[in-house]
């Protein structure tokens, strides 16, 4: 876990804490903070910093903004990003949308969320806004039941991927891995769902498939914390949170650079001709290339995981899109009650508007 730089902030009451300031904020794992707390999440920014609960031992800690160089967004539902993409050009904080765009539509496993042609111009605008490349597109998890078939999966994967032509660079997906998730277990067997697990057979099939779907695309494939290893299909395993595409998005942030220990280089021609590019260069347009000389991943995750460090500010138990697999949410009550008390106290230190 990053040992983020820690100082003391005032809280709005006037008490004296102790904060920690990350460089790299994700908003969230834990929750859909674009699609539900994203003025929330706004007015913290402004005010300086906001608490965490960790829900591993319930103790409360305080996250503060003013070094905060770039935010990773998750959602389902990003739309309500749109009006405050000029607050981070602003700020000179740079984003990117982790945008999972399923199609559970016809099987109601995702009640919760926008038609998907109505998510998929969401796609499109943030794009326009953002640049190719600052969206990307998960199909996440890949959930087979007694109505979903590994074909049903393919024909809703292409014809999103279809839409998205021009818009995505890639495509990131997940096996639904039902039995190591106790959560998503219980939630689908409380509401009905007949699910089947993945076997290692069914997802290298899958695969293959996939691989031969993608032909008419080149989107680059990965897969998200999965063990499998399928690079025989040219899938590789995904950096979620992703410093590669942070350097090609914001490599004239210094900060940020120093942060991720990136040198940057310029391409010079010279009487003796253009100097040999080193193997391992990220390259950023023709005349630019950066080199990475510090790991940043972030140990604490799974050992599937590919992320770098990040601070993720979520809180599970606060998402209302209340999809029928939710991994999330203990509960879909104790979610819409943890929503209503926000909806009570938007302004609040805490998502849930609590104490």
């Amino acid at each position: 876990m990053a040992q983020w730089k820690k100082d003391k902030i005032r809280r709005e009451n006037g008490e004296e804490v102790e904060a920690q300031f990350p460089v790299i904020v994700s908003a969230s794992r834990s929750t859909d903070i674009p699609a539900f707390y994203a003025d929330w999440f706004f007015d913290r920014m402004e005010k300086g910093y906001s608490a965490w609960t960790n829900p591993f031992n319930n103790k409360q800690s305080y996250v503060a903004y003013r070094d905060t160089r770039f935010i990773v967004f998750w959602s389902k539902n990003p739309k309500p990003l749109l009006k405050y993409l000029p607050y981070l050009r602003e700020r000179n904080i740079g984003c990117y949308i982790q945008y999972t765009l399923n199609d559970y539509e016809a099987e109601r496993l995702e009640q919760g969320v926008p038609s998907v042609e109505n998510r998929i111009d969401t796609f499109k605008q943030l794009v326009d806004e953002l640049g190719k490349g600052s969206v990307v597109w998960r199909f996440d998890p890949l959930i087979l039941t007694d109505k979903i078939t590994p074909d049903n999966l393919l024909e809703k994967i292409e014809r999103i991927g279809d839409s998205l032509l021009g818009y995505t660079e890639k495509l990131v997906f997940s096996f639904a891995d039902i039995a190591s998730y106790r959560k998503v277990q219980a939630n689908l067997k409380k509401n009905n769902i007949n699910y089947q697990e993945w076997t290692t057979e069914a997802m290298d099939a899958f695969a293959g498939r996939l691989e031969q779907l993608n032909k008419k695309w080149g989107y680059t494939l990965a897969t998200c914390g999965e063990n499998i290893d399928l690079d025989k299909y040219s899938i590789q395993h995904n950096h979620c949170v992703d410093d590669t595409l942070m350097i090609r998005k914001a490599y004239k942030d210094k900060k940020l650079m120093d942060f991720l220990g990136v040198e940057i280089k310029t391409i010079e021609n010279t009487l003796f001709g253009t100097p040999s590019i080193p193997s391992n260069a990220i390259m950023i347009n023709a005349d630019t290339y950066a080199i990475k000389k510090k790991d940043n991943r972030d140990k604490g995750q799974r050992t599937a995981c590919g992320c770098m460090v990040s601070k993720d500010i979520g809180e599970y138990n606060t998402c209302v899109h209340l999809c029928e697999y939710c991994y999330a949410n203990a509960s879909k009550q104790i979610a819409q009650a943890n929503y209503t008390a926000h909806m009570q106290n938007k302004s609040s230190e805490t998502i849930t508007g609590k104490k």
